[in-house]
């Protein structure tokens, strides 16, 4: 049995929804499922990795027994978008350290840029079956 890659966020963050938002829209082959870093899915899932939930301020993306992390994250999920999307992947010939920089930057800075929310984002009910608890 194939398990869906799973994408992890910051559920209050407004870049991070927004983000997953737009993926859920261009998941048009229902690839991934989601799940807010504040879930108990998060808590369950993320300590057999070695990750603390707790002290990440970046995307994760599960998918089988590999994690990724920030730039390297969001552009494993831009390949499996529908569309031109996949097309960014080819920013993934640049090193990791330099792309991490600039994910870092926007990282640091997403609150204060785009806010954040007292709670976490809830899927509509049409969109339930995508996300984990």
């Amino acid at each position: 049995m194939k398990t869906h890659p799973v994408i992890f966020f910051d559920g209050i963050c407004n870049l991070c929804n927004t983000s997953v938002q737009f993926a859920v829209k261009h998941d048009k082959k229902n690839i991934f499922k989601f799940t807010a870093l504040q879930g108990e899915y998060a808590k369950t899932i993320l300590p057999k990795f070695n990750i603390d939930s707790t002290k990440l301020n970046s995307i994760l993306l599960v998918d089988g027994e590999k994690v990724y992390t920030k730039s390297s994250a969001a552009l494993r999920v831009a390949k499996k978008l529908n569309g031109l999307l996949p097309l960014l992947y080819t920013f993934i010939i640049i090193p990791k350290f330099i792309r991490d920089w600039v994910y870092d930057i926007v990282a640091k800075n997403r609150y204060k840029w785009f806010g954040k929310q007292e709670s976490c984002w809830m899927p509509t009910p049409e969109l339930k079956n995508k996300f984990y608890d």
